[in-house]
């Protein structure tokens, strides 16, 4: 059986959806990975936006509540900003829990090409993340 992986977020609109996009492309169908928020804000369309220029098609996920998976048993818990972290529900003990802090571009401020940077700045941090965690975590493709 494979893993269950949760991206977890504030919003579930940026940062978690740019991971998720990344760990299902690294992982394949090696896990199957969720992302939501401890509350919930659509999904941004810059992060949509810089997804698609670096090829990864995110404009199908859904912007998702942390309570709507209490049932999912899963293996990953990766919180992406230290909010969520910190009001992170309670999972089962057998997941492990991940932390990394990610600036959140949504509020990036300045020239839309200033913000459009920003989101790109933090892209590519996600995108270097989820490769380490898939080389950590699942040897390597």
């Amino acid at each position: 059986m494979k893993p269950n992986i949760l991206v977890l977020c504030t919003g579930n609109s940026c940062r978690s959806q740019l991971l998720q996009g990344y760990l299902q492309q690294e992982l394949g169908d090696r896990a199957a990975v969720y992302s939501a928020g401890i509350e919930t804000h659509g999904l941004n369309p810059r992060a949509v936006c810089v997804m698609a220029e670096d090829g990864v098609d995110i404009s199908h996920h859904t912007s998702n509540h942390v309570n709507e998976y209490t049932a999912v048993p899963f293996a990953y818990v990766l919180t992406v900003c230290d909010h969520a972290h910190e009001a992170c529900p309670v999972f089962p003990s057998s997941a492990q829990k991940l932390h990394h802090n990610f600036p959140d571009p949504a509020k990036a401020t300045g020239t839309d090409d200033e913000i459009m940077q920003q989101f790109r700045a933090v892209r590519d941090e996600v995108k270097a993340y989820a490769h380490n965690f898939e080389q950590a975590h699942f040897g390597g493709k």
